[in-house]
Order: structure tokens, then sequence, then C-alpha cells
């Protein structure tokens, strides 16, 4: 028997991703981080992997706690306190493809974070998202002001190419840098075309990338 069958292209998938730029993501054990561990957390990667910080592609995923049991605040509000790690917590870093290998270096290593140990283990490597809706917990403002900081926001989208079409700007938490406090703000960018999502999660916006800032992850749509 004979035939010719040819599979209907379905017109709604995604373009493929690139795997140029991936999330590296460790399973980690241990008992707490501290709340505020943007530089301590950071510093802890870099005395295991002298080559993070200087890295243009390498970000830092900072770790990401549940909210409270009463619904009304994160543990993260508290800026002197501690996170509790439970076993779904990740430890997730944003890489070239070519640096894989050598961040795999970090599994089987303890790593001591302002005097919380934890432990790494091994991870997959994930894509970037095919997603056009995207998120980022922490964007370095240089404004209290919302507004300010979203014109901001949308004059840097234009220097990279992106035309600002839906944003919302989130909370804001300030961190211990060694030069003082550094303000953030959570962003939502809404209607990017595929291209566009692409560019923002490999080269993240703003400053901090090593530190935890300027990092998107796929957000589902506000429509």
């Amino acid at each position: 028997m004979s035939g010719f069958w040819q599979e209907e292209q379905d017109d709604d998938l995604p373009p493929a991703v690139a795997d140029d730029v991936v999330d590296l993501v460790f399973a980690v054990r241990g008992r707490t981080l501290p709340s505020d561990h943007a530089w301590p957390l950071a510093a802890a990667l870099e005395s295991r992997l002298p080559w993070f910080a200087d890295e243009p592609g390498a970000g830092l995923h900072l770790v990401h706690a549940a909210a409270s049991g009463n619904g009304w605040m994160s543990p993260e509000d508290d800026d002197e306190g501690v996170i509790y790690l439970s076993r779904r917590t990740r430890l997730a870093l944003r890489l070239p493809q070519a640096r894989i290998d050598d961040a795999r270096s970090l599994e089987g290593e303890t790593l001591d974070v302002a005097g919380h140990p934890i432990d790494v283990g091994a991870g997959p490597v994930h894509l970037l998202s095919p997603l056009t809706t995207l998120y980022a917990r922490h964007i370095v403002a240089t404004h209290e002001d919302e507004n300010a900081f979203l014109d901001g926001v949308s004059r840097e989208l234009g220097e990279i190419g992106i035309a600002c079409r839906r944003m919302v700007c989130g909370r804001s938490r300030h961190f211990r840098g060694p030069q003082g406090r550094v303000l953030t703000r959570s962003l939502m960018l809404d209607g990017l075309a595929f291209d566009e999502s692409q560019l923002l999660q490999r080269r993240g916006l703003g400053p901090g990338r090593h530190h935890g800032f300027g990092l998107f992850i796929p957000h589902k749509s506000v429509k």
C-alpha cells in the first residue's frame, strides 16, 4: 500500500525558540535564605563561578518565596527576615549555552549565603518561553514615582527597538547593596511580538542581572 500524507500546518504555533540562551535550574536543599539575598547569593555564586559576574549573558533569578498562610504578606516583605526553602525551591541561572558545562560545576557544592548553607543538586536546562507576555519581579528604578518609572522603561524599550504597547508597574522593593539601598519595581509587559519577547528574555532590562534584577519570565496574558 502506498500513499502520501502531509500534516496540516498549525498557524497558531509559535516559532521555535533558540537554545543560545537558556535557564539552568538547580535543585537545592537548605532551610532558609535571607529575604534580602541579592548580593549575598551573587557573592556565593561568584566564589564558585569566578567568571559569572563578567559574563554579559549571565543572570541570576532570585529565590522566590510563597505568600504566608494568611495570604496577606510574602516573607520577602520582611527585609530583615528569612524565607523558608521547600523541596520545590530551585536556583535558576540564565546563561549562554556555552556556559552550561561551566555552571554545572555547582552540582554537589554547598553555597554559604550570608551564613545560610544551601546544597546544590542537579537540574535540567529550560529553554526561554515562547510566550509574549512577560513579567519581571525586580527592575531597578531610579524613581519612586510610578509614572516616571514607566516613562524610563518606555525609553529603554525604544532604544532596543521595542514599541511599548501595554505595561503595568507593580510592587516596589528595596535591596541592600554595597553603595546603599536599591529600589526595584515589578513590571509586566503584554502584547510583545515573538522576537521582542525573545530579545527581552535574552538581554533583560536595566542593570543588575547578576544580582537578580531585570530578568523576565513568562506570564499569563491579561486578555
